[in-house]
């Protein structure tokens, strides 16, 4: 009887100490676990054309990847993940609205795409990329506490270009700061284009001849681009000029050749000129500067901030 009584009494404490054991010992959902551990808010990134959104990490990946050469210095590639993830989280509201692929945002390459560009490379350059996006992860730049339009682009003049040049819009951390050493660092610093005639005339909607290239006024602005172009009866914004022909930048020069009929036009930098310069960054990071230099350098007064799983702007967490 005694043996039996030990027996129920061990069976009853079982009965009442195993679901605690196993409470004990299950994972904590996700969220929970972030939170404790000062994790970084866990946002979801929609791309135009793509079935399923990804991570934001997963996502900024794919952007350092397309948008700047896996050759880049280490503080370079970190510079990108921060204005790509910061870009991001702006232009989708925080993973609300869905983001174009391509240049129209920023350009974007999936896993697969990558593999394919990459080939052999594969695994060393998304190990590159990973590493830098890891550095960064959470990280975003921030103005007066707002997400920034982090703006950036290819290559620059030796000078970037302000926003309200651009865009008419007066913004504090977009103005031209010097960006020195890109012109040995790419081939598409400089370029020259040949332009028939008929084709500028056709491109621009008007009829020009050799007097009209005689009295043509670039009208350039601080950072050295055309802000206006102004000749007989004919006055375009420089930027729509570059639209229209296609150009590479807006600081260009305007040649006519009388004898060939052509339009010869030399440009210097590739881009809108805007935040950061990818090329500049490069010069930088080779100089020493380590990403969060880079960013202080062409986003003026701005902080680099964590979004952490309990801030205000990590909306999308329960």
């Amino acid at each position: 009887m005694r043996k039996l009584w030990i027996a129920l009494s061990i069976f009853v404490l079982l009965l009442f100490f195993f679901p605690l054991l196993i409470i004990k010992e299950s994972p904590k959902p996700q969220a929970e676990q972030t939170k404790k551990e000062g994790g970084y808010c866990p946002f979801e990134i929609t791309v135009q054309g793509v079935d399923k959104p990804f991570a934001l990490e997963e996502y900024v990946k794919g952007v350092v990847a397309a948008e700047m050469p896996i050759a880049f210095h280490e503080e370079a590639l970190k510079a990108q993940a921060l204005a790509a993830r910061t870009y991001a989280l702006r232009t989708t509201e925080k993973g609300v609205k869905p983001i174009a692929k391509d240049v129209s945002a920023q350009v974007f390459y999936t896993e697969a795409e990558r593999k394919k560009n990459w080939g052999k490379e594969f695994k060393k350059n998304e190990k590159k990329i990973d590493a830098a996006v890891r550095a960064t992860a959470g990280e975003i730049i921030v103005y007066e506490d707002e997400i920034i339009s982090a703006m950036f682009f290819s290559t620059s003049n030796g000078k970037t270009e302000t926003a309200q040049n651009y865009s008419g819009a007066d913004v504090p951390y977009l103005q031209s700061v010097d960006s020195a050493g890109e012109e040995a660092l790419t081939p598409v610093y400089k370029e020259e284009n040949k332009i028939p005639l008929a084709k500028w005339n056709e491109a621009l909607g008007m009829n020009w001849d050799a007097t009209m290239f005689e009295s043509l006024q670039l009208i350039r602005n601080s950072s050295g681009r055309v802000q206006k172009m102004v000749t007989d009866g004919f006055e375009k914004e420089g930027r729509e000029i570059r639209e229209l022909l296609g150009l590479r930048s807006t600081d260009f020069d305007i040649a006519f050749d009388v004898t060939n009929n052509l339009v010869l036009i030399d440009t210097v930098g590739y881009g809108h000129g805007v935040g950061m310069s990818q090329y500049g960054a490069e010069a930088l990071a080779q100089q020493g500067l380590t990403a969060n230099e880079i960013i202080a350098h062409y986003y003026l007064d701005t902080e680099i901030k964590k979004i952490l799983i309990n801030d205000p702007e990590c909306l999308k967490t329960p």
